[in-house]
């Protein structure tokens, strides 16, 4: 049984980072198998092999069911590896993927649906880690996943997963949040035996490639910027920071109800 990781990069800069994020995986994880999709050219050397993107609604999903590993690791190129995998693809012994919640779960954003009306308990899952096997029921729901992407007529296919994982029987496993670690100020509070950081999945890894924000290559140039975004986002909200004092609970409530409040208005709006 064949086991290794997948990335799937369109466009120079995506090609650059999935090569720097499989550079971090190659150091840690020696001897894995780890391929490429991408319309780009690649120096010889990193990835075992190159494939070309296929026909789909979106270069990812096209990609996934084209694996030619038994059980998969899908990482999205703003990834870094690390620590060693260890025994993480053990968990396809036992279920059909494995994939982690994603952050923001009280915004309008992360809460969409496009068919099903979710509680707020079963949130939208982060599509840029996801690790998958080969069966007849995983490739069906890789499938519908396609289809019903196609039917929402949104950017991001969480939206549709989302749906789908509520609707489907598949068996699927939830990550813990340091195999897809979105915000690095979560090891600010975590004490030493809490966990092992292992990918850390973060958007200012690619925030030089959607405007003029300087090109981060870390996790410490991370972990500062995400400390003074968090800082700057309790203020622009209005609302006082729990990290300087405030009340935890009743901070976090006001700026849900902000949330809320805003996306109604939004709503009423385009209804005008």
């Amino acid at each position: 049984m064949t086991h290794g990781v997948i990335y799937v990069a369109k466009g120079a800069g995506y090609r650059d980072l999935a090569e720097r994020s499989a550079r971090s995986l190659c150091d840690l994880n020696p001897g894995m198998q780890v391929d490429l999709f991408t319309d780009q050219t690649v120096a010889p050397g990193l990835f075992d092999q190159v494939h070309p993107i296929p026909a789909g609604p979106t270069p990812k999903l096209a990609s996934l069911t084209e694996t030619r590993f038994d059980h998969t690791l899908y990482l999205d190129c703003d990834t870094l590896v690390l620590a060693p995998f260890g025994d993480l693809f053990d968990i396809l012994l036992r279920f059909e993927m494995a994939i982690a919640h994603d952050v923001r779960r009280t915004s309008a954003l992360i809460r969409e649906s496009h068919r099903e009306d979710l509680p707020y308990a079963f949130p939208q899952y982060n599509a840029g880690v996801m690790l998958y096997r080969r069966s007849a029921a995983m490739w069906e729901f890789l499938q519908d996943w396609q289809r019903r992407y196609r039917e929402a007529g949104r950017t991001r296919d969480q939206v549709s997963l989302h749906d789908l994982l509520w609707a489907s029987d598949l068996r699927f496993h939830v990550l813990p949040p340091e195999f897809n670690l979105r915000r690095v100020t979560e090891l600010d509070a975590w004490e030493p035996l809490d966990a092992r950081p292992t990918i850390l999945h973060s958007h200012r890894l690619l925030q030089h490639l959607r405007g003029d924000m300087p090109q981060l290559t870390g996790l410490e140039e991370i972990r500062i910027a995400e400390r003074i975004a968090r800082a700057q986002e309790w203020v622009a909200m209005g609302l006082s920071d729990p990290a300087m004092g405030a009340e935890a609970v009743p901070a976090f409530l006001r700026a849900e109800l902000r949330e809320t409040n805003a996306e109604s208005l939004g709503q009423q709006s385009a209804e005008l």
